[in-house]
């Protein structure tokens, strides 16, 4: 019984320094899993990393990978088969099939954590349409409560792929058949040259909300609310009639008074690289 003791001690010590060379152990990771003319892949990712490298949000691929190793199984460190790989993807370049991955798996995540994330981003879009519009009838927003409840009776199908911003913008014309809801007007400071302010702004009255200054002092300036969907044909606009000369400053968008970043939305508000970016066209 002693020898035994003494045989297997160092036997065991043996086998936990030991690891194979095709194997690479990682922990704490998210792992992508994508299927492919039968063969199983696999790649290890920080977790939150592969959504923002979907959307675009990170675009350095050290940020996202773990390792730039393509698994047959992550989680017993098996690396993948040069040869499965160029019969597969038709390269061999590790990273290359990484990104391959990274772009067409399947996230793999636990139960409670999809309920979780999900449940985060369905609050998350709800928030995002409340901070966004209004209330047509009362001019006021709308609770997020009341949001999340017309989510559910327009049987809103979560898309795990794509941001909370992107799902809301889609999202508000769906919701019109439940609500009386309509987006937040943005407010914008129009500036003309002199020479074409007269020409230009008989256009602008037609598609601009609500003026709210005029100053004709070295050329024309303007302050208006418009909708967000009339951004980019005013942009357009002014760019052609005053050809290039001309300026769209975004001031804000607001809900009773809660000023939402132009940079927070979605569609043509992308184009918005901070809130008062001054668009010289």
């Amino acid at each position: 019984k002693n020898r035994r003791k003494l045989i297997s001690l160092p036997f065991l010590r043996w086998i936990r320094m030991f690891t194979p060379v095709n194997q690479v152990r990682l922990t704490n990771v998210a792992i992508v899993r994508y299927k492919k003319k039968g063969k199983r892949f696999e790649i290890a990712c920080y977790k939150n990393k592969v959504v923002s490298w979907r959307n675009k949000v990170e675009k350095d691929i050290d940020e996202v990978l773990q390792s730039h190793n393509v698994f047959t199984n992550v989680s017993k460190g098996t690396l993948a088969k040069s040869k499965d790989l160029e019969r597969c993807f038709g390269i061999a370049d590790q990273t290359e099939c990484c990104k391959i991955i990274l772009e067409k798996g399947q996230l793999q995540v636990s139960q409670k954590e999809r309920k979780v994330q999900s449940e985060n981003m369905l609050r998350d879009i709800a928030t995002i349409i409340a901070d966004k519009c209004i209330n047509i009838d009362t001019k006021l927003p709308f609770p997020v409560a009341t949001i999340q409840s017309a989510m559910k009776e327009v049987k809103f199908s979560l898309k795990p792929n794509r941001s909370a911003k992107q799902q809301a913008m889609d999202l508000i014309p769906h919701l019109e058949k439940e609500l009386p809801i309509a987006r937040a007007q943005m407010r914008v400071r129009i500036i003309l040259p002199e020479r074409q302010a007269k020409e230009v702004k008989k256009s602008l009255v037609k598609v601009v909300g609500t003026v709210e200054n005029e100053d004709w002092d070295f050329g024309y300036e303007m302050t208006a609310r418009i909708d967000p969907g009339s951004y980019r044909g005013i942009v357009e606009l002014v760019a052609a009639g005053t050809k290039g000369k001309g300026s769209v400053d975004i001031l804000d968008c607001k809900v009773q008074g809660t000023t939402i970043s132009s940079t927070s939305s979605g569609g043509i508000e992308d184009d918005l690289k901070q809130k008062t970016n001054n668009l010289r066209i």
